[in-house]
C-alpha cells in the first residue's frame, strides 16, 4: 500500500501527527506501531501502570553496565502499544520552564515559539491559575480526584521550608511546589491515543497498522520512499516517512537504514546511505534517587488494591486507584549559582521501590530526587542488529553533587513538623545514609531512570545536527524525525509534554512544506 505519509511509532508524538495530518481528507496517512491495542484495564487505571512493566506492552530495554552506577545494568521501560509511553507513564504533565527551550538556541523553537503548541494540545479541567494554559485541546489535564492525606502534609512541609507555592506548575518558571497536573479524564488515564488517535481512527484516509515492528526505512538513492516491517512487508510513502519511534527507536532505525556514523554502520553490516556521526549520540536521561521512610499511619497506597477500592474505581472513578503515584512535586535550585531548578522532588504516598515491581512490605512514603540537567552524556548504538543503550550516568561529578544536595533537601522535608505525624524511620532498601560519601554510594547502588531519555537525533541549525529546525534528516530527502530524540537538551520537567508539543509543531511544519 502507498500513502502520502508513513509515521513510525504510535507514541506521544506519533499519535498527534496521525490525528493532525489525517484531519485533511485529501491526505492519506499510515501509522505503523510495533505494539498492539491499548485495551487493557491496567492502561486505563492510573495507579496500575507499574503492572504493565516487563509485559508485552513494554519494550523492556536494559542499559549496558554503568561503571559509575556500581556496574549495574538498569531497566528502561518504554511503551510498546498504541499511545506508546503515554499509555504506561505516571501521567505527569510537566512542560518544564522557559529556559529549557530558549537554551536550545534553535530558530523557531524558543519558548515563545513552542508555547502555542502546548496550549493547542491542552484541555485543562478545573483550576487554571497559570499564565497561559490550553482549555480546548484534545489532551485532558486535571488535578488528582482523590489525593492522599500524606500529600497535603508534603505540600505543607514545602511551605515550612520556605519554598514557593505555585498556583500552576506549567508557567514560564516552575521553581516551587504544587500538586501534580495529570493527563486524566474523570479518574482514568488519558493517553495520546485517547486524545488524538481514537477520534481519528474511523477516518478512511488513516490506516493504523499494529503489531508491525519496522526494521528499516526503504531508500531509493537518498530519498526515503517507505518502511519495511516484520515479515518483509513494505508500506510506501509518496511524500514523507516520519520517525516517531522515540529516543531509542528513531536513531536505531536511522542506523539500520544506513544513516549514522559510517564506521559504526559498517561494523554492524549496514550499507551507508548518508554519514551522520551524531545519530545515537547526545543521550541524556533524568536519573532518580530517593528517600523511603515508614509511615506511622496506615493511610498510604500499600493497601490500594483492595476489593473496596477496586469497586470504588470501577463504579465511581474515584479513590486510591485514581492516583498517579507521584502526587506532588517541588522544583528547587541546590545552589544560588543554578540559573533554574536543577532538582525535582516527587512525593509518592507509598514505597515506590524498583519501579513499583517490588511489592511493599508495609506502609511507607517516598520522596524521589531527580537530576534535571545532567552534564553526563551517553549513546544509543548497534551491536550487530541488537540495541546498545549506554546513558553514561554520573560520568560528570557535578551530577553526583547535585543529587546529593537534592537528597539532603528530601531528608529535611521529611523531618518537618508537617510530616511528623506520618514520616517514621527508614524503610528498606533505604538505609539512612548521612555523609556525602554515603549518599553518593546510595545513588550509585540504587539510582534508577525516571523514564525521560532524549537527544539521540539532535536538532540544530548547524550542519552536524541530525535534523534541521524543520525536523528533516540532513543529507537525505523525504525523511523526518518527530519525537523527543530531537531535543538538544533535557527539559526541567517530564517528557510527555514536550513530545506532544513536538508532534503538534511537526504537523504544522509538514503541512506548511506541502
Amino acid at each position: 500500500m502507498e500513502y502520502d505519509y508513513v509515521i513510525v511509532g504510535a507514541g506521544s508524538a506519533g499519535c498527534v501527527l496521525a490525528g493532525r495530518l489525517s484531519a485533511d481528507p485529501g491526505t492519506s496517512v499510515a501509522l505503523v506501531e510495533a505494539g498492539g491495542k491499548d485495551d487493557k484495564l491496567e492502561i486505563r487505571m492510573p495507579a496500575a501502570f507499574a503492572k504493565l512493566f516487563k509485559t508485552d506492552y513494554d519494550w523492556n530495554f536494559t542499559t549496558s553496565k554503568q561503571g559509575e552506577m556500581s556496574g549495574r545494568e538498569l531497566y528502561w521501560p518504554r511503551g510498546k502499544v498504541l499511545g506508546g509511553s503515554s499509555s504506561l507513564n505516571a501521567q505527569m504533565w510537566v512542560r518544564g520552564c522557559q529556559r529549557d527551550y530558549d537554551q536550545w538556541g534553535v530558530p523557531g523553537w524558543a519558548y515563545d515559539d513552542v508555547l502555542p503548541y502546548f496550549v493547542r494540545a491542552e484541555h485543562r479541567v478545573g483550576t487554571n491559575q497559570g499564565e497561559v494554559y490550553g482549555t480546548s485541546g484534545p489532551l485532558y489535564i486535571s488535578e488528582l480526584r482523590s489525593p492522599n492525606v500524606t500529600t497535603a502534609a508534603f505540600l505543607s512541609a514545602c511551605e515550612e521550608l520556605g519554598l514557593t507555592r505555585l498556583g500552576e506548575l506549567n508557567g514560564r518558571s516552575n521553581e516551587g511546589y504544587c500538586p501534580t497536573p495529570v493527563t486524566q479524564n474523570r479518574g482514568r488515564r488519558w493517553s495520546s491515543a485517547d486524545a488524538y488517535l481514537r477520534p481519528a481512527i474511523s477516518r478512511p484516509n488513516l490506516h493504523v497498522i499494529t503489531e508491525a515492528a519496522v526494521g528499516r526505512v526503504v531508500f531509493e538513492g537518498r530519498r526515503a520512499v517507505g518502511v519495511e516491517h516484520s515479515g518483509g512487508a513494505q508500506v510506501r510513502a509518496r511524500r514523507e516517512v516520519i520517525l516517531s519511534a522515540g529516543t531509542i527507536g528513531s536513531p536505531c532505525l536511522l542506523m539500520r537504514s544506513g544513516v549514522g556514523a559510517a564506521d559504526e554502520l559498517r561494523d554492524a553490516g549496514v550499507t551507508v546511505v548518508r554519514e551522520s556521526p551524531e545519530v545515537g549520540k547526545n543521550l541524556q536521561d533524568h536519573l532518580s534517587s530517593g528517600v523511603y521512610v515508614e509511615c506511622r499511619q496506615p493511610v498510604t497506597l500499600t493497601k490500594a488494591e483492595s476489593i473496596g477500592n477496586l469497586l470504588r474505581y470501577i463504579v465511581l472513578r474515584s479513590g486510591m486507584l485514581t492516583t498517579n503515584v507521584g502526587e506532588a512535586v517541588a522544583f528547587i535550585r541546590t545552589s544560588a549559582e543554578e540559573p533554574a531548578p536543577d532538582i525535582e522532588l516527587i512525593f509518592a504516598p507509598g514505597p515506590f521501590v524498583d519501579h513499583g515491581l517490588t511489592p511493599p512490605t508495609g506502609h511507607g512514603i517516598t520522596v524521589g530526587v531527580v537530576l534535571l540537567q545532567p552534564e553526563s552524556r551517553g549513546r544509543v548504538g548497534l551491536s550487530g542488529r541488537d540495541v546498545v543503550i549506554d546513558p553514561g550516568y554520573l560520568a560528570e561529578e557535578a551530577d553526583v553533587r547535585r543529587l546529593v544536595a537534592g537528597l539532603k533537601t528530601a531528608k529535611r522535608l521529611l523531618a518537618t513538623a508537617a510530616m511528623k505525624p506520618f514520616a517514621g524511620g527508614p524503610m528498606a532498601p533505604y538505609w539512612a545514609p548521612e555523609s556525602d560519601e554515603e549518599l553518593a554510594r546510595w545513588i550509585r547502588e540504587r539510582g534508577e531512570t525516571l523514564y525521560h531519555p532524549v537527544g539521540t537525533c539532535r536538532m540544530g541549525a548547524d550542519e552536524g545536527s541530525v535534523v534541521d529546525p524543520s525536523l528533516r534528516v540532513r543529507g537525505v530527502e523525504g525523511l523526518r524525525v518527530a519525537d523527543v530524540s530531537i531535543m538538544p537538551t533535557l527539559n526541567r520537567g517530564h517528557t510527555h509534554a514536550p513530545a506532544t508539543m513536538i508532534g503538534e509543531k511537526a504537523a504544522d511544519l509538514i503541512k506548511n512544506d506541502t
